[in-house]
């Protein structure tokens, strides 16, 4: 692994208490990265920071607070030197009927997803400038084609991944690439508490069984690292993920058609709950923005 781009250099990687974060972080240790590791869990990104075989770095940072992400930039550029990749990977999602979601925790995800990463790229963008660096935006399938019962997140993972074109084009004459990871269902705390909501585990199921399976964060993560090392523009986690890109335009339809037929029979059986954040992230965000107001 010490022959690896990212030996010595620093990597910074949002959300990485637990889930992909946490993976991304042991894989990139792996591989002689300095780790800086950002979120506003402080106590579980020491913990992280604890196991790296590496230097590491835990910074306490909300990424909706562009102040603090600057001032987590001055520490890790003192502490560990300029950082060569960010990672964007922080992230929040809850499901249910859009009519009965929060409009406060509905805006949240919109906030944490899209405004979080923006606010990381322009904490962080100056030292990828001064590094000719990489940064790599973590979306989803959902950046591709949209699902019933999870506006919040659809809609913010296809911003992001607009975003990351958009940043691209901007920044690519600095030296700096930037990549958009495509990732599908991960065994994250995230999934998991998904899994325990009825109508959202049964649209699960209804999907081809390669997009329903549920992948190992280790395996996503060495997937999204080596693309880091190469500079991707793009990386799917699986790579089969890749064939969906130019199909994108006829997905819509055919989840229309699946929601038509599905859903009746679904809340036929009572309407489907609203799940609130979603995940040990999602419930340490909701507390962490309580604690703000």
């Amino acid at each position: 692994m010490h022959s690896s781009p990212l030996a010595g250099r620093t990597v910074v990687i949002t959300g990485a208490a637990r889930g992909v974060g946490a993976a991304l972080a042991r894989e990139t240790a792996r591989r002689g990265a300095r780790l800086a590791l950002v979120g506003h869990e402080k106590d579980s990104l020491e913990a992280v920071a604890a196991s790296l075989p590496g230097p590491s770095l835990a910074v306490e940072a909300d990424v909706t607070d562009l102040d603090a992400l600057h001032a987590a930039a001055d520490t890790v550029r003192s502490a560990l030197g300029r950082p060569s990749a960010v990672v964007a990977n922080a992230g929040i999602a809850e499901g249910g009927a859009f009519l009965a979601s929060d409009p406060a925790a509905w805006r949240r995800v919109i906030d944490v997803n899209i405004t979080g990463s923006s606010h990381t790229a322009r904490a962080f963008l100056p030292d990828l400038i001064e590094t000719a660096g990489y940064h790599l935006q973590v979306a989803s399938l959902a950046s591709i084609g949209a699902a019933p019962l999870m506006s919040a997140y659809c809609a913010s993972k296809a911003g992001v991944e607009a975003f990351a074109h958009a940043l691209r084009a901007e920044v690519a004459h600095r030296g700096v690439a930037v990549g958009v990871a495509y990732i599908n269902w991960t065994d994250t705390d995230m999934i998991r508490d998904f899994d325990q909501y009825d109508v959202l585990r049964e649209l699960r199921a209804l999907m081809p069984a390669p997009a329903r399976r549920v992948h190992p964060a280790d395996v996503v993560a060495a997937r999204l690292v080596r693309a880091v090392e190469r500079r991707r523009t793009a990386v799917y986690a699986p790579a089969w993920l890749r064939l969906t890109q130019p199909v994108r335009s006829a997905l819509p339809p055919v989840v229309l058609r699946v929601a038509r037929r599905a859903l009746p029979r679904l809340e036929a059986r009572g309407p489907a709950r609203y799940s609130g954040p979603l995940g040990a992230g999602g419930e340490a965000d909701r507390l962490a923005a309580h604690r703000r107001s």
